[in-house]
């Protein structure tokens, strides 16, 4: 028989809120083999026991019942302290299993303590006489931590208990983190960068993401422990700019994505249930998250979003081209005649031309942006992730991988960057592979000018869903070949977070719209100007003689200019390439312009036009593009801009997450292979259909 010096010593932690039988399972652990004293200095009741399973002596400490580990009472100090002053091998909370939601919220803060940690669902029978079943295999893997099921008051689950004690002892923490959404995790970021390059000497004995998250959270004692003034202010402007944007304080927010993360992982893992929960958000998500009414309730609101988008965002788009109109006109009517006409065109159809097309599609853009942000903000947009979940697992993914494809909707680099949040490296890649397949907000300009151009109001919202689900249903076939080919594997599963339902601020829906409109007006102002004056500079030089233009019409003057421009040249020479797919030249020359960036496209067919100086401009583009092609031409176009290689800043971003020239070529190539191959094949049946019929 072993000695005491000889066995293995294993000192757990207790935890657990009060009236979660706590107590039960300490006496049912320790027996009579316990004593009580206090803790110095204060008069909270210290209990302390011990037991031998195996090869072991477990000593166990059984904490002051706590609903959280904040600096708020003298219990919540004491737990804490105990987890990073004794350095438990195990910590082990209690739950009522009965009401799991309420008290796995003291779990996810052991969880941000980074503390080898076993959950015990005690009361395991009162929850099964309510009607709850549990997948315990699925909650285990969700949240990265053993749990054992236990009925303390008659001993069952005990040896259990000990056994994975056992297993879990001295164990790194491999619990999962808990995500707060872009915004509050943009915030801790900064903290914590701050917090890593300062020399606070409480570095070495906290996880410095759990200082950077009480620091949010304004705890006191955590609070002062910083000194350094950096820190100081950089935590003080994170709180300011997380109320200006949701009108909470950060703690609040905080406290709001730990009931989402558990609310998520109790939908996918509480079977069978007959609890009636009372919480409006669950209320309202038993519609919304509803196996049959989820879906389409998410294409109904999407589809809402679009219809706003044109019927509303008409009105100040057509006021932005008059605008322009009128600017390139009164610039045309006051310079002298004859004088440095280059520089007039230059400013006319390469600026003004150019800059102008992209422009006017600002107000639809901001539109389209507000409805998704509010979609977000109200906390919706993650219940369309775990509706879509049902789906991503079919087609190899989690559900989490729908937030950076919905991201993708607004600009694939911070989409590409937001795949972060995805752990498995293989989801991560196929999630980055397709996103370019999400319309970004470039791409809008694109689609509002050929919808508007080719098709009746009544259909313009139909068919700019159409082509948003064309993309999605092509980056689900794109996700299933590559989860069968090059990125074989299991889906490794986690958490759905589903956050309170909240009513968005109005000053935080105007800075989630603005921060994106502003990304696409900065291109306007920089990228898109620089293209515009060189297209401008290749669609004018070098220019035909006098004697080829005597006599010809102002129209056929511009084609005979085209056709001797290096852009012309160089449309030309491409285009037995792209004349299968319904392309000519000068669509040709647009594309080659939208490979560096897609809203270019538009200013670019407004150079190549001459429409600078047309006091509606894009009216007058619709008009010659209703001339010259056929809706069929014109959904083609469309459709290859969708599917089509992404811009220069998506093939760099994916190079950098990737870490490799290798998948972004990859992407880059096969998108370019993809947009030939559906536009050929939808053309070409559009061709023949068309002759049958």
């Amino acid at each position: 028989m072993n000695s005491d010096k000889q066995q293995k010593k294993i000192l757990v932690g207790l935890a657990g809120n009060p009236n979660s039988g706590k107590t039960t399972v300490f006496n049912a652990l320790t027996g009579t083999r316990h004593h009580v004293a206090n803790y110095p200095g204060v008069t909270v009741e210290k209990k302390e026991g011990r037991c031998r399973h195996q090869d072991a002596m477990v000593h166990v400490v059984d904490l002051p019942g706590t609903y959280s580990l904040t600096a708020y009472s003298t219990e919540e100090l004491i737990a804490r302290h105990f987890m990073f002053d004794e350095h438990p091998d195990v910590v082990v909370d209690i739950l009522d299993a009965s009401n799991l939601e309420r008290h796995l919220y003291l779990a996810t803060q052991l969880m941000e303590m980074q503390v080898p940690l076993i959950l015990v669902f005690n009361m395991s029978d009162v929850a099964k006489s309510k009607g709850l079943e549990f997948d315990i295999k699925q909650m285990e893997i969700l949240l990265g931590v053993r749990i054992v099921p236990m009925v303390a008051s008659k001993k069952k689950g005990v040896h259990e208990l000990l056994d994975v004690i056992l297993e879990v002892a001295g164990q790194k923490s491999k619990t999962l983190k808990v995500h707060y959404g872009a915004e509050i995790e943009e915030e801790l970021t900064k903290i914590e960068a701050l917090l890593g390059r300062s020399n606070e000497t409480f570095h070495a004995k906290y996880p410095i993401r759990w200082v950077a998250i009480k620091l949010l959270e304004a705890d006191t004692e955590v609070s002062g422990w910083v000194q350094n003034v950096a820190v100081q202010r950089q935590v003080s402007a994170s709180r300011e700019h997380l109320n200006t944007i949701f009108g909470d304080r950060a703690d609040i927010l905080i406290a709001d994505r730990r009931y989402g993360f558990i609310s998520g992982a109790c939908q996918e893992t509480i079977k069978d249930t007959v609890q009636i929960r009372h919480d409006v958000s669950d209320k309202i998500d038993a519609v919304l998250t509803n196996r049959h009414l989820g879906l389409p309730i998410f294409g109904m609101l999407m589809y809402l979003v679009f219809y706003l988008t044109f019927k509303v965002g008409q009105y100040p788009m057509h006021g932005l081209e008059y605008f322009f109109g009128y600017l390139s006109a009164q610039i045309c009517h006051v310079w002298p005649q004859g004088t440095m006409p280059a520089l007039q065109s230059l400013i006319v159809d390469g600026v003004i031309g150019g800059v102008g097309g992209v422009v006017v599609f600002l107000p639809t853009i901001l539109i389209l942006f507000l409805g998704i942000a509010f979609l977000e903000d109200t906390g919706y947009m993650a219940r369309a992730a775990f509706v879509m979940d049902r789906i991503m697992h079919k087609i190899g993914l989690h559900g989490k991988s729908f937030i950076p494809m919905l991201i993708g909707f607004g600009c694939s680099v911070p989409a590409i960057m937001a795949t972060r949040i995805l752990e498995n490296r293989r989801n991560r890649l196929a999630t980055m592979m397709v996103i370019p397949l999400m319309s970004c907000g470039a791409r809008i300009a694109i689609y509002a000018l050929f919808v508007q151009a080719f098709f009746p109001k009544s259909l313009q919202g139909p068919m700019m869903m159409l082509i948003y689900v064309i993309g999605i249903l092509l980056a689900i076939v794109c996700i299933q070949l590559l989860r069968k080919t090059l990125l074989k594997g299991e889906t490794v599963p986690f958490v759905m977070e589903l956050p309170p339902y909240r009513m968005p601020t109005a000053k935080g829906l105007l800075i989630h719209m603005w921060t994106r409109g502003w990304m696409y007006l900065q291109k306007a102002g920089t990228v898109i100007l620089v293209i515009s004056i060189i297209l401008w500079a290749a669609i004018s030089y070098p220019k035909p003689t006098a004697g080829e233009l005597a006599g010809l019409s102002r129209h056929e003057q511009q084609s005979i200019t085209l056709q001797h421009s290096v852009a012309g040249c160089v449309g030309r020479a491409m285009e037995p390439v792209i004349k299968p797919l319904g392309f000519d030249w000068k669509i040709g020359t647009a594309l080659i312009g939208a490979s560096v960036a897609k809203e270019v496209f538009v200013s670019q067919l407004s150079i190549i036009y001459s429409l600078g100086d047309t006091a509606d401009e894009t009216e007058a583009l619709q008009q010659h593009l209703r001339a010259d092609y056929t809706p069929l031409q014109g959904f083609c176009v469309m459709l290859f801009c969708l599917s089509t290689a992404p811009c220069v800043a998506t093939v760099a971003i994916t190079r950098k997450e990737s870490g490799t020239w290798k998948w972004a070529a990859f992407q880059y190539l096969g998108l370019t292979l993809l947009a030939y191959i559906i536009t050929l094949a939808v053309y070409q049946a559009g061709m023949f259909l068309a002759h049958v019929f």
